[in-house]
This record gives structure tokens, sequence and C-alpha cells, in this order.
């Protein structure tokens, strides 16, 4: 296998529309779609559109876990789900048809007991002895400490498997050292570096130093409609975004590691992988609920978003 996803945290993400939202009153909604969520999960959705090999690895519990294995096969995404105890979480989000404002509701999932989190990690383990990159995205659910990715990342350091990272919060401060890629967004950054990042120098600055810290070998910094920033130890890069009409916020940013990730497996230079990234984000924003881009529109814009040989837009050095 070439790539394998983590979701500590999975979720059935249900997503449904009303004509209006207000306190108190009955909201219709039109009839759901439901989709198989959490981060991991999303890039493996992304990878697999993108006809790479990909295997998701997730907790799953209870009637939800079995519905959230049962969406997954159906996204004919292999799997290897670990039996919880507790039930597995849904979120649900409402798109106001009058505004066109999404309303996202995120529950806390399931509390995991400490042989659980071990029998996680021993899958991963396993899986991890045939594949090329490990990716881990999402939060930690109850009862797995904020340490856990950390833990995650000696034992792929000590396999010789690079770790692609997507967390925030607790899990994303306990991260010292032994990642290959991590991928903030602008306010997980400050949040980690503890001061505002208010413009492109100061976001460099912040990630260069994770870099030199030892955290992570490659920052990629996610800013929404301004672009992205991809930094190592010795370049900096500004990639241009793409405007396009939001039909679902939800996902992008996975799916742009699922396509940062698939361009690293294919051997693409770092700049071209996180445009790949940013096409797939850029698909996904038009697709409904959670769902990845079609793969030809992730092949048109990230054709758009090449550099051609008589124009430099859209990737730009920055300076130390």
């Amino acid at each position: 296998m070439s790539i394998v996803t983590l979701t500590m945290n999975p979720a059935i993400d249900l997503a449904t529309s009303a004509a209006h939202i207000a306190p108190t009153d009955k909201i219709r909604c039109t009839a759901p779609r439901f989709d198989p969520g959490g981060g991991g999960i999303n890039v493996a959705r992304t990878v697999a559109a993108l006809g790479e090999p990909v295997t998701a690895i997730f907790p799953a519990g209870g009637p939800p876990g079995r519905l959230l294995e049962e969406l997954v096969r159906d996204a004919a995404i292999p799997m290897r789900p670990v039996p919880v105890a507790d039930h597995t979480r849904e979120n649900f989000a409402v798109t106001a048809t009058d505004t066109g404002e999404q309303y996202r509701f995120v529950l806390p999932g399931p509390r995991l007991t400490a042989p659980e989190v071990h029998r996680c990690l021993a899958e991963i383990e396993r899986a991890a002895q045939d594949c090329r990159y490990v990716v881990a995205s999402g939060s930690l659910p109850p009862g797995v400490p904020a340490s856990f990715y950390q833990s995650l990342a000696d034992l792929l350091s000590d396999l010789g498997v690079p770790l692609v990272l997507d967390t925030s919060g607790a899990a994303l401060r306990a991260v010292g050292h032994g990642v290959h890629l991590i991928k903030p967004s602008v306010r997980e950054l400050a949040e980690f570096a503890g001061r505002p990042l208010p413009d492109r120098e100061s976001r460099v600055a912040a990630a260069r130093e994770l870099v030199e810290r030892g955290v992570s070998e490659i920052v990629v910094v996610s800013m929404g409609a301004a672009g992205t920033l991809a930094v190592t130890r010795d370049d900096a890069r500004w990639l241009a975004s793409i405007e396009v009409p939001v039909r679902s916020g939800i996902g992008a940013g996975d799916a742009q590691v699922g396509g940062i990730v698939v361009g690293l497996a294919r051997g693409y230079p770092l700049d071209a992988a996180v445009r790949l990234g940013i096409a797939a984000a850029t698909a996904a924003l038009v697709s409904p609920g959670t769902g990845p881009g079609r793969p030809d529109r992730i092949a048109e814009l990230f054709q758009q978003l090449s550099p051609r040989p008589d124009a430099g837009r859209g990737q730009v050095p920055i300076p130390h």
C-alpha cells in the first residue's frame, strides 16, 4: 500500500439544508446526506479519488460505528477499523439557503480506554510495515492523551516511515519532534507559536521556528483565500489559491492534505505537491457534504495552478 491514514476521532457527517435558520422554531430540513468523516477518512477519500492506494485506520464503536464502516466501504476505501466500546460520534451541518451560511455542529466523540488506544497504535504499526506515508489527521477523542501524536511520531520514526500530521490544540502543542510534514492553519500556527501572526513574514518565521526546533521537516500553512505557505529550513514559498463559489467548506483542509501526500508519494517537488493539495481543496469546496473533488476537476485546477514558462505568478520565494 502507498498511504495509510489514521483518524482517532472519526464521525458520521450529516449534511442538510433549510430555507431559514432561527431559534425556537422547528426548522424543516431537506433530505440529509451521510458521509464518512473525520480528518484521516476525508484524506483517504481524496487520495483514492486521485488513484493512489490507501488504507484508512480508525476506531469504531456501537451502531454509529457500524454505519461508519458501511459508509467507508461504500466509498471503496480499504479499511482496518479498531473496535471500541463507546459509540462513534455524529456531526451535522445545516446550510441556510436564504443566506448561504453554513452552521456546523461538532460532537466530542467516544471515550477511548488505554487498551483501545494501544490497539490503534498496534494497527498502525502493522500497516506501516508496507506503506510510504502515514497521515494522521483530526482531533483526539476523550481518553486519548495529548501526547498521542508524539507517540505515533516516535513509532513511525523507528520504522522509517514519514508522518504527515494535521491536528490542532493540545494535541498539536504536545508534538516536539519527528514529524515529516505538519499542516496548521494560520490560527493553529499562532496558537502553537503563542503570538499573533498578522502577515506572511511573521507566519514564515513561526513556521521556520518549528522546523529549526525539529518539530517537523516541512510546515505547510493553509491561509484559505490568502493562499498557502510551504516552509522548510532552506526555503519558503507562497502559493496562490483559486477563487470558487463555495458549496461546502467541510473537509477542504483534509482534501488539501490528501493532495499534498499524493504528490509526495509520486515524487513531486514540494511546491508541486502543495499545488496538487490546493487543487484538491478547491475542488472539494464545490462538492456537496464532505465529498472529495472530482478527479478531472482536480487535474484541471492543478494544471491551472502550475507555473508557466512566461509567468511566475502564484509561486513566490520569500527571503529569510
